[in-house]
């Protein structure tokens, strides 16, 4: 890490945007942030590292990272300690949060907040009702987590054995019709999975804009009748014939290298990038998005009602937002991970950052990715995921 971005970050952090940041940032000396991310990408988990080391050294603040295999599991904590009266010292101070977790999350009167205002750094997000970071899955955000990195979902393959990749769910099935066991996806139980059935969701439903209310059965019996037809002749022709499946992304983009599968799935435009600097994809590799779009969202931190170190978990989210810090995470050398700032929103200096980044093949421009899917309503993933289980794993 340069001395020159560590000064950059001190000097851009040390004024105070509010009157009562420097007692936020008093308070916050000397707490550890217990934060519960999923641990399944090493990228993440260094870049999460690397925040701990700057937040220390510079606000005296320690990070934590309890690495999940399911959000959902940092939830079932809150959700426990509420229930056992401990309103206070929680175990869990800040949680890389989406969807259906927030949703369940904001309901239960678990989170901290609204906080987002209070971070001086929130003035380089565009916060306007509509805008991505102020709703997640179609739920409003009102302040209850902040905004950390960009996310749109991605097909990864090696050009040098597909030239031409199939851009639509319909031309997908068609090619693994024609190339059976050469594609498959992670487990629907994983959010990477998920993902793919909701983007298949979206391009083959009747109408998609009933996807963004809370679904009703007569909405998903309709919405979801040609996705259930469309999956039933995919999958055979699926890797293993569809009778197991990868059981993350890190998985399939191993398989991808290796050679087992010419397609694999991310939620990381720079992902393919990320893993040919690394080593971890041929240099072919690359990434497409079908040609109606792809879903994106933002990913956010929240901070629990009852979060012991809740100060030292402002100035965490808060250094997230940092410009020094955005720029160095869409570093495909560091992360790659796109910035969640408005880029009207920042000065000359804080600009050329991000213009003098590394570039690569591999790296999508955001006009490559074309148009941004809205996620469905958080209750939909729930639906989908549970009806995929009840009619292909029984």
């Amino acid at each position: 890490m340069r001395l020159s971005l560590i000064a950059a970050l001190a000097l851009g952090l040390a004024t105070p945007a509010h009157a009562d940041w420097e007692a936020t940032l008093a308070a916050a000396r000397g707490q550890t942030v217990y934060w519960n991310a999923w641990g399944g990408d090493q990228r993440t988990n260094d870049f999460i590292t690397w925040v701990g080391a700057q937040t220390a050294l510079l606000y005296g603040v320690k990070v934590q990272q309890v690495k999940l295999t399911d959000t959902a599991e940092a939830v079932t904590r809150v959700i426990s300690e509420k229930a056992a009266g401990q309103t206070t010292g929680g175990a869990v101070d800040l949680i890389w949060i989406n969807g259906p977790n927030f949703l369940s999350m904001k309901s239960q009167g678990l989170l901290h907040g609204p906080f987002v205002a209070d971070l001086p750094n929130s003035r380089y997000l565009d916060l306007a009702p509509a805008a991505a970071a102020s709703v997640d899955f179609t739920v409003p955000v009102e302040g209850m987590e902040s905004p950390w990195r960009l996310a749109r979902f991605v097909f990864t393959y090696d050009s040098a054995r597909l030239p031409e990749p199939p851009r639509s769910m319909a031309a997908l099935a068609e090619w693994a019709a024609a190339h059976p066991g050469r594609f498959t996806h992670p487990a629907v139980s994983n959010f990477m999975g998920a993902t793919f059935l909701k983007q298949a969701l979206i391009e083959l439903a009747p109408d998609a804009g009933v996807l963004q209310a809370p679904v009703t059965d007569a909405a998903f019996e309709a919405a979801t009748a040609p996705l259930w037809e469309w999956y039933d002749g995919l999958r055979p022709n699926l890797w293993q014939g569809g009778a197991t499946y990868p059981e993350s992304q890190s998985i399939q983009q191993q398989m991808l290298n290796d050679g087992a599968v010419d397609i694999s799935l991310s939620f990381d435009p720079a992902s393919a990038a990320a893993a040919i600097e690394q080593g971890l994809l041929p240099v072919t590799a690359r990434v497409f998005t079908p040609a109606l779009g792809s879903i994106g969202n933002i990913s956010f931190v929240a901070i629990p009602f009852n979060a012991a170190s809740r100060e030292g978990a402002m100035v965490v989210a808060n250094f997230l937002l940092a410009p020094a810090t955005q720029a160095h995470q869409q570093n495909i050398t560091v992360l790659g991970s796109f910035s969640v700032l408005d880029p009207a929103r920042l000065g000359p200096d804080e600009a050329a950052a991000f213009a003098a980044l590394p570039t690569s093949p591999a790296l999508p421009t955001l006009a490559d990715l074309g148009l941004t899917l809205l996620e469905p309503h958080a209750s939909w993933m729930v639906r989908l995921t549970e009806a995929w289980a009840e009619r292909y794993t029984r």
